[in-house]
C-alpha cells in the first residue's frame, strides 16, 4: 500500500512568503496613492476645462459671460450693508444648461430668490463638475450663516470660484451699488462681460480656480445678509469672515484696503475666504479665458499674478509662469 505524501509548507518557507508579500504591497502601495492622486488632478483639471467650455458656450448664445451673481437693487430685501438683494443666483446656477444639468435648470425659476422654500431641493444638488474629488471637505452642505452664526440657508457645495480681479467691490464703505468701475476680472455683481471686453487676451486672464479648503463654497446664490467665515481650523487657526459675495466670487489683490498687498493662491493669512485656496501643495489650477487650464505655482511672480487676474490692465505678462 502507497504511503500519501502530504505537500505543504515549512515555517521556513511560509515566512519567506509572507515577507516577500510585505515587501511587494510596500513597492506597490507608493504607485497606486500616486495614480489615485494623478487620476484626482486629473479629474480636477477636467472639471475646470467642462466649465470652460460651458462659459463659451453661454458666451456664444447670450453674447456674455454669466454674471458672478444677480441681484436686484431695488428689491425691498436688499441688505443695507453690501446691497446685495434677491434672486442671488450665481454664475455656476446660471451654467447650469450649457453643463449638461438641463434637466435641473429647467426646473429652476430665476425669478425667484434662490433661498425660496420651492428652490430649496434644487440648490442643494451635489454637481461632480463643481467637485474636486481630491479636497478634505468633499461632503455635507455649504451653510450660509449671519455675522451672529445663525443658518439663513443651504446650497449646494462649490470648489471653484469665479475672478473679480483685483479689488474687492464688496469692501467699499458705504457700499457700491454699481461694481463696474471696481471690478477689473470676468465676473462681479450683475455683470455682462464680452469676449472681446478681454483686451488683456482670453489666454492671459484667469477666469475661473479653486478655492477647496479653508472656507465652504457654492455654485449656487448669493444670500443678502450672510457672510462666508473659515472653516478649517487645521490650516487657518482664526475665525474670519468676508461678504457674502465670497460664497462664489474671489480677487488676487492689490486693493485700496489693502494697497500693495497681493494674495497668490493659498496665502496663508488675511482675508483667506476672498482669495484663491487650493487643496495641496505645488499651487493650484485655474481656468483661463481662452478655455485652457493651467497651474499657478505658490512661487508666481506677485505682479504677474494681479496681472493675470484683470481683464484689461494693459500689463505685458511674460510667459514663464
Amino acid at each position: 500500500m502507497r504511503s500519501s505524501v502530504k505537500l505543504a509548507f515549512t515555517l521556513v518557507e511560509l515566512l519567506v512568503v509572507i515577507a516577500i508579500i510585505g515587501i511587494l504591497v510596500g513597492l506597490l502601495l507608493p504607485a497606486v496613492q500616486a495614480a489615485r492622486e494623478a487620476a484626482r488632478r486629473t479629474q480636477n483639471q477636467n472639471n475646470l476645462k467642462q466649465i470652460g467650455l460651458a462659459i463659451h458656450n453661454y458666451e456664444s448664445a447670450l453674447k456674455s459671460i454669466p454674471s458672478g451673481y444677480l441681484s436686484n437693487r431695488l428689491s425691498p430685501a436688499a441688505d443695507s450693508t453690501t446691497l446685495d438683494a434677491p434672486p442671488g443666483w450665481a454664475w455656476g446656477a446660471l451654467l447650469l444648461p450649457y453643463l449638461e444639468q438641463t434637466g435641473l435648470a429647467s426646473q429652476i425659476n430665476y425669478n425667484l430668490p434662490a433661498w425660496d422654500n420651492s428652490q430649496r431641493s434644487l440648490v442643494l444638488a451635489r454637481l461632480p463638475v463643481f467637485l474636486n474629488p481630491g479636497a478634505p471637505n468633499f461632503e455635507g452642505d455649504t451653510i450660509a450663516r449671519d455675522q451672529s452664526g445663525n443658518e439663513l440657508a443651504r446650497f449646494g457645495r462649490s470648489h471653484y470660484v469665479a475672478n473679480v480681479g483685483n479689488d474687492e467691490p464688496w469692501g467699499y464703505q458705504p457700499p457700491l451699488d454699481d461694481w463696474s468701475k471696481h471690478a477689473s476680472g470676468p465676473f462681479f455683481r450683475n455683470s455682462r462681460v464680452r469676449f472681446g471686453s478681454v483686451s488683456d487676451g482670453l489666454s492671459n486672464t484667469v477666469f475661473i480656480g479653486e478655492h477647496s479648503t479653508v472656507s465652504d463654497k457654492t455654485w449656487a446664490a448669493v444670500m443678502p445678509g450672510s457672510v462666508c467665515c473659515t472653516n478649517d481650523p487645521n490650516r487657518y487657526p482664526f475665525t474670519e469672515c468676508d461678504a457674502a459675495a465670497t460664497y462664489v466670487l474671489v480677487h488676487s489683490g492689490p486693493s485700496p484696503a489693502e494697497p500693495g498687498v497681493i494674495h497668490p493662491p493659498s496665502f496663508p493669512t488675511c482675508h483667506v475666504c476672498q482669495m484663491y485656496s487650493p487643496w495641496g501643495s505645488g499651487g493650484g489650477y485655474v481656468l483661463l479665458g481662452d478655455g485652457s487650464v493651467r497651474n499657478i505655482p505658490t512661487s508666481i511672480n506677485l505682479d504677474t499674478w494681479a496681472a493675470l487676474n484683470t481683464i484689461a490692465g494693459g500689463e505685458v505678462i511674460s510667459n514663464e509662469w
